[in-house]
């Protein structure tokens, strides 16, 4: 017992291991560290960096100096024993080792052999089912807790028949041969030196993660909690990073560049901006002069004319397919908006009462709002506003009919080319989305109104107020904050119509460039003409509108609130 104590109040062999683990993890901190910084400076000192595109040697020289300096920070730390070290060493050996294991699994091709897998996993699940009746012959066992020879004859049988399952399972898959192409792929260095790398990140992840090596630096519950938060974290904020921040800022330096996806993108700075947004205006003689005569056309195109205190403008533009996608998209969204919210504002109104049948309707109201775009877009064009067989078309044929035959009008039936006519293409879009969207806005509208309290309408009705009165006066400014979300998202959904542009209209500019969009238009000059980098700087503008609406939208919504 003295002995025991003794040890205990010396630091014991625990102790001692978990420093000499510290010195090591501080040696591999120090060494990494100085690595990745040597790595930062040969990528802009070597040929290798050289040709390399400026971005990537940017986001190269990002990484390797983030990882390094804060490798080589960890280092005072682990030797002072303070937690900030373990904190910066586990998130390096953290993020080294996704990355070396993602980029092993890569090279090693084991992501195809996953999916390949799929095309052999069906002639072995015969054999799983052989593993899943080992495990029920184990259970059998468990209830003869009172014969443990029994029970173990169960068990050992159970463990044979699993074991049995899972190799014939294993062969039927071709594992072998997987096996075999997993080793073949070793004797290459690149793949055998990146699970090198991973099995060393892992160690390091493992070393300082222990419960010793925590007591060693001092570490506290609320750090431990720390940790563990952010561990269960990380699989969405790596995902985060990676497919939507990265990309993002990614996008912000090609709409810089010329980025063609074939070529290294060359700087241009704000060029692409200049030449989307270049517009000029000038005075014509006459209303009907040519733009030739006073504009240069080969840069510019002529965008519209307008007529002020009798002198005639020609506005002219260097880029007319933004402002016209840029006109379409806020007329749009002007229409949209409110066919999406008014009517759901008032269906709420409906739904929300105790009337039979509410909760079934409900359900019918927001189902356009799960169902895929691309179907109700078909369904759209084939069903309704096809001009020869639609029902919308049938419907004002047969009331045109009705009235002409019984009343003796001589109305003619308009026969409307929905899809074909530059007057009502983008109408036909805003209906559709305006009824797709309206069932979300609704169930939207009816959570803010459950949240009104009823004794409000009962004081209201006791003081005489009619139902449009109590409409008007209570529901509406105390569903002020719901009706800022609704319009807001659906003002952003609105400004980035694409879905229902793409699929409905063939093509999908329409007629005299009526229905093109600025995410069409961003679609086509990036997918199509493959000008990346001007397509780039279309987002980012497209971004600053929406961000000048809504915020414009915010303000608007403090103001009253604070008044």
């Amino acid at each position: 017992m003295a002995n025991a104590v003794a040890v205990q109040s010396t630091g014991g062999p625990t102790s001692g291991n978990a420093d000499l683990i510290l010195r090591l993890l501080t040696l591999w901190r120090a060494a990494f560290g100085t690595v990745m910084v040597v790595a930062a400076g040969m990528l802009w000192l070597t040929p290798v960096g050289a040709e390399m595109s400026l971005w990537v040697r940017i986001l190269a020289t990002v990484i390797t100096l983030g990882l390094g300096g804060a490798s080589l920070m960890a280092v005072p730390a682990i030797m002072q024993r303070n937690h900030r070290g373990r904190t910066l060493s586990l998130f390096v050996d953290y993020l080294g080792f996704v990355a070396c294991l993602l980029a092993s699994l890569q090279i090693m091709q084991i992501f195809l052999g996953i999916n390949a897998l799929a095309s052999t996993f069906g002639t072995g699940l015969p054999y799983l089912l052989v593993v899943l009746g080992g495990y029920l012959v184990g259970t059998i066992g468990d209830r003869y807790e009172d014969y443990p020879k029994t029970q173990r004859t169960f068990r050992r049988i159970s463990r044979v028949i699993m074991a049995i399952g899972g190799v014939i399972f294993f062969f039927a898959i071709s594992g072998p041969r997987g096996l075999l192409f997993v080793g073949q792929q070793m004797t290459n260095p690149v793949p055998a030196s990146l699970l090198f790398a991973t099995v060393v990140f892992a160690l390091g992840l493992w070393a300082m993660w222990r419960q010793s090596s925590a007591d060693a630096m001092h570490a506290k519950n609320s750090h431990s909690e720390m940790l563990n938060g952010w561990l269960f974290l990380s699989p969405n904020l790596l995902g985060f990073l990676i497919f939507f921040a990265g990309p993002l800022l990614l996008s912000l330096y090609f709409s810089f560049t010329n980025s063609d996806a074939f070529n290294p993108p060359r700087w241009l700075g704000f060029q692409n901006y200049a030449d989307i947004l270049h517009l000029t205006i000038l005075t014509l003689s006459s209303p009907t002069q040519a733009a030739s005569a006073v504009m240069d056309m080969t840069v510019f195109s002529e965008l519209a004319r307008f007529t002020v205190a009798g002198r005639t403008f020609l506005v002219g533009a260097e880029d007319k397919l933004f402002w016209i996608s840029l006109r379409n998209t806020i007329t749009f969204a002007l229409l949209a908006v409110p066919l999406s919210i008014v009517p759901a504002l008032v269906l709420a109104s409906v739904l929300n009462s105790k009337l039979p049948g509410m909760k079934m309707y409900r359900a019918i109201y927001f189902l356009p709002s799960i169902a895929a775009v691309v179907g109700i877009a078909l369904v759209w064009q084939v069903l309704l506003y096809n001009s020869s067989i639609g029902y919308i078309n049938y419907i004002v044929t047969s009331v045109v009919n009705f009235f002409n035959s019984t009343l003796g009008t001589t109305l003619i039936d308009p026969k409307v080319q929905w899809l074909s006519s530059s007057g009502t293409a983008l109408l036909s879009i805003i209906i559709l989305f305006a009824w797709q969207t309206m069932g979300f806005n609704t169930v939207l509208f009816m959570a803010g109104l459950q949240n009104i309290p009823g004794e409000l309408y009962e004081a209201a009705t006791v003081d005489g107020a009619g139902a449009l009165a109590k409409f008007f006066r209570i529901t509406i400014p105390l569903l002020a904050s719901t009706t800022f979300f609704v319009v807001t998202t659906t003002g952003i959904q609105a400004m980035q119509v694409f879905e229902q542009i793409f699929i409905l209209m063939n093509p999908p500019e329409g007629p005299s460039n009526s229905t093109v969009s600025l995410v069409l238009y961003l679609y086509r000059s990036g997918f199509q003409n493959f000008r990346q980098g001007y397509a780039s700087a279309i987002a980012w503008v497209l971004f600053l509108v929406i961000f000048s609406l809504t915020l414009v939208q915010f303000q608007r919504q403090r103001a009253e609130t604070a008044g």
